[in-house]
């Protein structure tokens, strides 16, 4: 696996005929749009660079009080409701969202449009023209938010940018609006499925629970661990190969797409003894979770800060928390590109 996410034969690039694209509109969108997760170097560590700055162990480390606020608000919420409630609307969407919006700078304004948005976009059933109506109102929003930060900038991750890389002539409106679209949606969707699917894994292992409950220090280990155990980012690693990749056990020949399966990674037996339990004191946890090589997630930090505050804060504000429905009767969001569940209901 790291050996193929890590070769330079391995393009990430939409526009290349091979790309493994799994959803209608996936390939057409991407490789008009050029997110930088669709782009090879030199194009993608230029704008990487540009991006990096803001996710760093300090960056997040000074972020950790105010998702820490921002966990604790949502939970109140969680809490003032009528039972049962949607964990992942009354809480999980309301966190991820809360949290990029406030790195980005963007408006909290309508929960439910950023809901709606990012849903379509990351669908794999989408058809390109709904995925192109749904980017079409996300960039209209972050259009007007750019001339906004330009006459009035903030200590947000857009007005950086527009006073410094789209100011310098180093990037284009055009691509800004992509990255910043891509930024918002990923840091949006991955830990707005996570963490329900989290609590749910916990739920079902209450003595992995207890042990959290016992010392909540082991909180950190228990966040990677329950990545591992989920990966819900698992097919999200598209990559054409521009020359033959040779793996262990095979080759990738030149001119196949291929797309390297980060949950199968995760649950290698060679690498994680009995994979499929969850192991909240796992010692050796090397996952691959946020992908490797040069298109490492660039949230990272800030990802696994944000799922182990709001696990924390969850179990530690509403310690009595239930699944309100038999598992079976969850449902699942099936042609999202991140795994995850429509809802949740539960009770406390």
């Amino acid at each position: 696996m790291r050996t193929a996410l890590a070769h330079p034969g391995a393009s990430s690039d939409a526009r290349h005929p091979a790309f493994p694209a799994l959803g209608a509109g996936e390939q057409q969108v991407a490789a008009e749009l050029r997110p930088f997760i669709r782009m090879d170097a030199p194009e993608h560590t230029a704008i990487r660079k540009m991006l990096v700055g803001e996710f760093t162990l300090r960056r997040v480390r000074a972020l950790r009080p105010e998702i820490e606020r921002i966990c604790e608000d949502q939970a109140e919420h969680l809490l003032s409701l009528p039972r049962p409630a949607d964990l992942v609307a009354e809480y999980a969407n309301r966190v991820s969202t809360t949290v990029i919006c406030r790195l980005l700078g963007v408006p909290m304004e309508d929960l439910a449009f950023f809901r709606r948005v990012t849903s379509v976009s990351g669908s794999r059933s989408a058809t390109a023209e709904e995925v192109g109506a749904a980017l079409h109102e996300l960039f209209g929003m972050l259009d007007r938010l750019i001339d906004v930060k330009a006459e009035a900038p903030e200590d947000d991750l857009i007005s950086r940018l527009v006073h410094g890389p789209l100011a310098r002539g180093e990037i284009t409106r055009t691509s800004l609006l992509s990255q910043l679209g891509i930024t918002l949606n990923a840091g949006h969707e991955t830990s707005r499925n996570l963490i329900p699917l989290a609590a749910l894994d916990l739920l079902r292992s209450p003595d992995q629970l207890a042990l959290l409950r016992e010392d909540p220090g082991r909180w950190p280990a228990a966040a990677e661990e329950l990545m591992r155990h989920l990966s819900v980012a698992d097919a999200i690693t598209l990559r054409v190969a521009l020359r033959d990749i040779e793996l262990d056990d095979g080759v990738i020949p030149a001119g196949d797409g291929f797309i390297a399966l980060l949950g199968a990674a995760n649950h290698d037996p060679g690498a994680f003894p009995d994979p499929g339990r969850l192991d909240v004191l796992r010692t050796r946890n090397a996952h691959v979770a946020f992908g490797h090589g040069a298109h490492q997630c660039v949230g990272q930090g800030l990802g696994r800060a944000e799922v182990e505050i709001a696990l924390r804060v969850l179990f530690d504000r509403v310690p009595s928390l239930a699944l309100a429905v038999p598992e079976g009767d969850l449902p699942m969001r099936g042609a999202s590109a991140i795994f995850g569940l429509e809802e949740v209901p539960v009770t406390w």
